[in-house]
């Protein structure tokens, strides 16, 4: 059951991705693109998505299992710090310069977008070696 749910969440995230045009890099670079031919659409989506995800939110903030009754694991540090202003950083140049963050990249991935494929391999990448770089702190 629990496959089954996070199946069909991931279906409906997708969907929900191609439906706001969050999938298409060239909508995406025209959001970013701030003093071009801006893009405002996707402030939108945004604002829909952090509005829409308020109330889930704050029940999760004060729940300690999921719905299917697995334990809840939500970030325990409100601290910002270099790492995570280096990895945020990191991200959007990824975003800005390919015009996918994962989700969409993994949607691109799935309709064989071959720009989608060549983003995931750089995600990939990427993940490996912060992994390596990040051994050394893991293991303290």
């Amino acid at each position: 059951m629990r496959n089954l749910i996070a199946l069909l969440s991931g279906l409906l995230f997708g969907l929900g991705l191609i439906v706001a045009g969050m999938a298409n890099p060239a909508k995406v670079l025209g959001f970013l693109d701030l003093f071009g031919a801006w893009d405002p659409s996707l402030a939108l989506v945004m604002a829909g998505a952090i509005a829409t995800a308020l109330l889930p939110m704050q029940w999760a903030n004060r729940a300690s299992c999921t719905l299917t009754g697995e334990p809840l694991q939500l970030p325990d540090t409100r601290r910002i710090d270099r790492r995570l202003v280096i990895g945020s950083l990191i991200f959007g140049a990824g975003w800005g310069l390919a015009g996918f963050c994962p989700g969409p990249a993994l949607v691109g991935l799935a309709a064989a977008v071959p720009q989608a494929a060549l983003f995931v391999a750089a995600m990939l990448a990427g993940m490996l070696l912060f992994k390596w770089f990040d051994q050394p702190r893991a293991r303290q």
